[in-house]
């Protein structure tokens, strides 16, 4: 194979020769091997529309090649959507011309959907770098539920999604959460579950008896910090399922602190100062946090990570229920 231009951007013209070596290849099989850096499907679907030549003439997916043909590529953005450029504040914590990277909020929706067309992230995107609006989803690659806070990359070209998804299919991301559980855990383990929806409430996911009724998920969890009656964990994904960690964690019986889905009826210990109490009647969202992301930059092919504390409501409810835990074991010695 040869390229008549060596680097490929977005709306442009690309040329190619195909070698002896290609000989019975599918177009579409080609196309990919010329330009790795975008999906088969979006390949078929220049193809379809016209936007690949053979020898200035269009063609189908499945031509078969022999060899000497000379191959033109339009490769253009296109507008993916009708979503509303809106003014909300971002909080960037690395941004570059091939990857946003940024530190989601609490109660706010990724992307929008029935009930949320407006205020969510990828509004906020698309008001931040119009371009976004010629990337499928506005460049979101992976999500988080509305009230889980923490770390989002997102792709600002179709290169760098493409080379995203590719990682994340890979399980090439290293994604480490921290949670808030109800219970004492004992030790740290890995939770290999598939994930399903729930077989009677079909706006919530389970863990399913039967594998081929739900998806592989997998959960490593180790201790944190073990409080009177909590726990403090640190999660890392394998496999990215819908609300997987609450999920699994429900699943073994510590369910996260005020997850409105999975947590069951709220657990108060008998012996909790009213301060906590209070708190924990107030704290309407699971105390879940995407802590750290880890990834190979599209472009640069080097590794590259961001840290983020959890926000200040997690926090709060760290420092009472340490004092919670100190209180508790003072009562315990003088008893």
């Amino acid at each position: 194979m040869n390229s008549k231009n060596n680097q490929s951007s977005e709306n442009d013209i690309r040329e190619f020769e195909v070698s002896s070596d290609s000989y019975s290849q599918r177009l579409d099989q080609v196309m990919v091997e010329f330009l790795p850096e975008y999906s088969r499907s979006r390949i078929q679907k220049w193809i379809k529309q016209g936007n690949i030549l053979v020898n200035g003439s269009p063609s189908k997916a499945k031509m078969k090649l022999k060899g000497g043909e000379h191959l033109s590529v339009r490769i253009e953005a296109e507008e993916q959507g009708e979503w509303q450029a809106e003014n909300i504040p971002l909080d960037i914590i690395y941004e570059d011309e091939s990857i946003l990277v940024i530190n989601k909020p609490v109660n706010m929706v990724v992307h929008p959907a029935a009930g949320n067309y407006t205020g969510t992230l990828l509004n906020a995107l698309l008001f931040h770098c119009p371009d976004l609006i010629n990337v499928p989803r506005a460049g979101i690659v992976h999500r988080l539920d509305k009230d889980t806070s923490g770390l989002l990359v997102i792709a600002k070209t179709l290169i760098a999604q493409t080379h995203l998804v590719n990682q994340l299919q890979n399980r090439a991301f290293e994604r480490e959460y921290e949670a808030i559980v109800f219970g004492e855990m004992t030790g740290g383990g890995t939770i290999d579950a598939p994930i399903g929806r729930h077989p009677t409430q079909r706006i919530k996911m389970a863990v399913v008896k039967n594998p081929d009724n739900g998806k592989e998920a997998i959960t490593h969890y180790r201790i944190k910090e073990r409080l009177h009656g909590y726990t403090c964990v640190q999660i890392k994904l394998e496999t990215g399922r819908t609300h997987q960690i609450r999920v699994h964690l429900a699943h073994i019986n510590y369910p996260v602190v005020g997850d409105p889905v999975y947590a069951g009826r709220l657990r108060l210990p008998s012996d909790c100062s009213e301060l906590l109490k209070q708190f924990l009647l107030d704290f309407k969202r699971q105390a879940l946090h995407a802590r750290k992301l880890g990834l190979l930059h599209p472009q640069s092919k080097q590794w590259i990570e961001w840290e983020v504390e959890a926000p200040e409501d997690m926090q709060r409810l760290k420092a009472l229920l340490r004092e919670f835990d100190i209180s508790s074991r003072s009562r315990s010695q003088i008893n």
